[in-house]
């Protein structure tokens, strides 16, 4: 049996073992050096953001914040869905001494007929009746229905204009101590002027001076009213009509808004134009 003999590696073959491993791991140092450089140089062109200040922070909210587009008030869209129904109401009065020959007030349209509610003191003792739509038109009117327990008057119009805009009514039955409430009208003759308030109270009673009837079941208002805006609309955030301005209060006996206003809800005042409850 003969042994296997294994001669060892001649010192030159060791060498050339050497060098070939040399050249394989400073080909490798190279690639790690070079990549070590490359990341380097990206760092210094391209370096990591730094942290906001709290001061730039504001400055950037404060900023997005001036950019953002306001949504309009309640009171705006309000005032745009009624005032296309909205009528200026003129009378004259003959038979009166002359403080007394001319009067204003307000109106508003509620049919596709040109049907205006207004309130019945507003046209009571008129021997002509203007009226002047939103768009300009103007014409002659007379009375349809009054009803007096309630100052409510119903008026059609001689002429329509192109543009006729009916009113949309609300729920009375809906409305509650608290809400916002939009009153529409011409005080003081000054056409198409708008104030609001909240609904103070419900099913109040009041018997205006000069008046034999003793109103009930009003809605009470801090909305200002002055003369002028007795038969204007009584609105609330949705643009319905919910009730007709009748009378304002003031213990002194002036004709001046003090915090205290009456409408006739639209259930009982549309009634009198034949309308549905709302």
């Amino acid at each position: 049996m003969v042994e296997a003999t294994h001669s060892r590696p001649s010192l030159r073959e060791r060498l050339q073992h050497l060098r070939t491993r040399g050249k394989g791991a400073i080909g490798f140092a190279s690639g790690v050096g070079a990549a070590l450089v490359a990341l380097l140089l990206y760092n210094a062109i391209t370096p990591s953001a730094r942290p906001l200040t709290p001061k730039e922070v504001n400055t950037l909210a404060l900023q997005a914040m001036a950019s953002a587009t306001v949504p309009p008030a309640y009171s705006a869209g309000v005032y745009r869905v009624i005032q296309p129904s909205l009528v200026f109401i003129e009378t004259e009065n003959a038979d009166a001494n002359e403080d007394e020959k001319n009067g204003v007030g307000s109106g508003v349209v509620v049919t596709d007929k040109g049907d205006i509610l207004t309130s019945l003191h507003v046209v009571s003792d008129a021997t002509t009746i203007k009226i002047t739509f939103a768009d300009g038109t103007e014409s002659g009117a007379k009375i349809m229905v009054k009803q007096p327990e309630n100052d409510i008057a119903v008026l059609r119009p001689t002429k329509l204009p192109k543009l006729l805009v009916p009113a949309t009514l609300g729920n009375p039955g809906g409305v509650r101590v608290g809400d916002e409430a939009y009153v529409v009208g011409n005080p003081l003759g000054l056409y198409g002027s708008m104030s609001a308030g909240v609904i103070s109270a419900l099913n109040r009673s009041f018997k205006p001076e000069g008046r034999e009837a003793q109103l009930k079941g009003l809605i009470q208002i801090d909305a200002a009213v002055n003369p002028g805006n007795s038969g204007g609309p009584l609105l609330n955030r949705s643009g319905e009509v919910i009730g007709i301005v009748t009378a304002l209060v003031n213990p002194t006996g002036q004709d001046v808004f003090i915090g205290i206003g009456f409408a006739v809800p639209i259930n009982v005042a549309g009634g009198a134009a034949g309308l549905p409850p709302y």
